[in-house]
C-alpha cells in the first residue's frame, strides 16, 4: 500500500476552519447591529419606511415591468 505523507491542509481541516470564521463573522455583524438598532427611539419604529408613491419605487417598478 501506498504511504502518503501530505505536508499541505487537508480538505476537511480547511472546510472547518472556513465554517468556524464564517460563523464569528454572523456573531460579530449581529452584535454590531444590535447596536445600531438600540439607539432607534420607539416613534421611529413604528413610521412608515414604504412609500409606494416615492420616485424611486416608482422607477423600480418601471424599470422592471414586464
Amino acid at each position: 500500500m501506498q504511504d502518503d505523507n501530505k505536508t499541505g491542509v487537508a480538505r476537511r481541516d480547511f472546510l472547518r476552519a472556513l465554517g468556524a470564521g464564517a460563523g464569528l463573522a454572523a456573531i460579530a455583524a449581529a452584535a454590531a447591529t444590535g447596536e445600531a438598532a438600540a439607539t432607534e427611539t420607539p416613534a421611529e419604529a413604528k413610521k412608515n419606511r414604504y412609500n409606494p408613491n416615492a420616485e424611486d419605487v416608482k422607477n423600480y417598478y418601471r424599470v422592471n415591468r414586464y
